[in-house]
């Protein structure tokens, strides 16, 4: 089982859908690459919900004794919480009302990517302090990356 904060499994799926996915180490120490990886060798990995420190941040360095202590680039949002934690924190809520999942709820990663494409629509409310240009690349590659992996 992995557990994954919801905003996460939509960056892996997102990466995937651009082409852009890296399965190389990160300077920050973090499992995003080996999550990944898991994830896409194994479409039925039972995920649990997680609105903290998940599998990807447990060996950040920016993992304080489970709370993220990283700064955020305020530069293209500047109405977004200085706080790492913060911000992730509101878009895994934002995930969360739009999926009608909460913490501790456990689906494989196949259940995950069905609720995506079922329930994802316009992503322009969640990414709220991001500028709209962005959000419609990420929406682009979100939805190619779902039809990715639903074929897997």
């Amino acid at each position: 089982m992995i557990r994954m904060k919801p905003h996460h499994f939509v960056d892996i799926i997102t990466d995937f859908g651009e082409g852009s996915l890296s399965f190389e180490p990160h300077p920050y120490g973090h499992a995003n690459y080996t999550v990944s990886k898991e994830i896409l060798a194994n479409p039925d990995v039972m995920l649990e919900m997680e609105l903290g420190a998940d599998d990807i941040c447990k060996p950040c360095r920016h993992n304080i004794n489970g709370l993220c202590d990283n700064i955020i680039d305020i530069s293209f949002r500047p109405t977004a919480p200085l706080s790492e934690r913060e911000y992730n924190l509101l878009l895994d809520q934002r995930w969360c009302n739009r999926l009608n999942i909460k913490q501790g709820d456990r689906l494989t990663a196949k259940e995950f990517c069905a609720l995506l494409n079922n329930l994802t629509g316009d992503i322009m409310d969640i990414y709220i302090e991001t500028p709209a240009e962005m959000t419609r690349e990420r929406e682009k590659y979100l939805k190619k990356g779902i039809k990715k992996f639903v074929k897997l």
